[in-house]
């Protein structure tokens, strides 16, 4: 900036060799521009398909994005170089500088986007890109500093100015951006590692993500110089208060890790806690997430699946065994009638082959002949109640056109004395 001021205050008007150097610069610039689109255009979908092969997403969603980065990106990088490669003069760093900033800002922008930070955020600490690039092309920081240091309040000991107040900002969004993704890069890091099952996956996951938080929180109290001393008091009777207020948020995150640690729940199994019945869709920080056959998420503390009893259907093995009850009158074939029991659940397309099907003769009841279908399911996230009802649909059918009845319950009424009777002479 003081370079720049002093060219302008010793020069009217350009001369002749500095607006060569600046046509130059600019075309130049221009070129990097160029070179920077071309790679947007040609080796951006190629990386965007190879992205969303690695990730399992669709093409689309990425391809707009990484042309954007690999555009702005490689511009970014060429223009660099052309702004180091030659000691410019003012006014050529200047329309160098014009560019490389416009390129950085708007590689920024496509970088912190795709972070999924909010556009206000976004496009601030694209702004302060492009300043600070401009202002270091142009002669160097130091002006703007010193303004900015000289707007502020004094606040006890301290001084709270512009720029302090700007670089807090700027490093915590910073670190916000960081610790996205660096937790994008571990994620699928760890998904794709092998040896693990679904898990450990996740439990590695959380306890990553868990450290990145807490290592950027240190890294931003050391870049920012907060003395944590003064916090010393405050921060433990703080703690304490948090520790008796938070026992339930504690104790369900450390049953969260407990369960991921002894997989005794999993992601996918079908489980029975209580009323609710469903297949885990997820295990959260604060609760697991149970989703039922009517549509409903349930979502169940995670300590309490550590204190009640829960049942796992598949904890060990998927199989499932239903039972379906039936009953038959005493007047038909008792072994034709089980036949088409044994028929009626291999029919039915979720039923497995192994293990086998069973007709168990279970009592002989007050309306007629108990039994009961025992047969084996692979799927019970699918509802069991449906194969109930495919089974005895068919049975209806197959009892119909074999003439087995199904028994109605009978009642015999005996009547002692009818009110308002008039008795027999043998009564009188």
């Amino acid at each position: 900036m003081d370079q720049l001021g002093a060219w302008l205050a010793g020069h009217d008007l350009p001369d002749t060799a500095a607006l060569t150097e600046a046509l130059i610069a600019a075309g130049l610039a221009a070129l990097g521009l160029v070179i920077g689109w071309l790679a947007g255009r040609r080796v951006g979908p190629q990386i965007a398909h190879g992205w969303a092969e690695r990730l399992h997403q669709p093409v689309e969603t990425l391809q707009l994005r990484v042309c954007e980065i690999a555009r702005w990106g490689t511009a970014s990088i060429v223009l660099s170089l052309i702004a180091a490669s030659w000691p410019w003069s003012p006014l050529a760093a200047l329309v160098v500088g014009l560019a490389q900033a416009t390129a950085v800002a708007m590689l920024a922008v496509g970088v912190l986007r795709g972070l999924n930070l909010p556009r206000w955020a976004a496009w601030s600490l694209a702004a302060l890109a492009f300043l600070a690039i401009l202002s270091h092309a142009i002669g160097g920081l130091a002006m703007i500093e010193t303004t900015f240091d000289r707007v502020g309040v004094q606040v006890g000991r301290r001084r709270i100015t512009l720029l302090s107040v700007l670089t807090f900002g700027i490093t915590v969004l910073l670190l916000f951006a960081a610790v996205r993704l660096v937790n994008r890069v571990l994620t699928h890091s760890i998904a794709q590692a092998r040896g693990f099952d679904a898990t450990q996956k996740l439990l590695f996951q959380k306890l990553a993500a868990i450290a990145v938080v807490v290592a950027a929180f240190f890294v931003g109290v050391d870049l920012l110089q907060i003395d944590l001393t003064a916090f010393t008091v405050f921060s433990g009777a703080f703690g304490l208060a948090v520790g008796f207020g938070m026992q339930k948020t504690i104790g369900n995150l450390i049953a969260g890790i407990i369960l991921l640690m002894d997989r005794s729940i999993k992601p996918g199994d079908v489980i029975v806690v209580g009323d609710s019945f469903g297949w885990v869709n997820k295990i959260g920080v604060r609760a697991v997430s149970v989703i039922t056959r009517d549509g409903k998420e349930h979502l169940i503390p995670n300590e309490n699946l550590m204190t009640q009893e829960v049942e796992n259907w598949s904890y060990t093995d998927r199989n499932v065994r239903v039972r379906i009850p039936v009953t038959v009158s005493y007047t038909c074939d008792l072994k034709l009638a089980q036949e088409l029991m044994l028929r009626a659940a291999k029919e039915s397309p979720r039923v497995l082959d192994t293990p086998r099907t069973n007709v168990w003769l279970m009592a002989f009841g007050d309306k007629g002949v108990e039994h009961e279908i025992l047969c084996w399911i692979s799927d019970p996230q699918s509802g069991v109640g449906n194969v109930r009802s495919d089974v005895l649909n068919r049975l209806w059918v197959l009892f119909k056109d074999h003439g087995i009845e199904i028994p109605y319950p009978v009642r015999d009424v005996r009547v002692k004395e009818w009110p308002g009777a008039v008795a027999s002479p043998g009564q009188a």
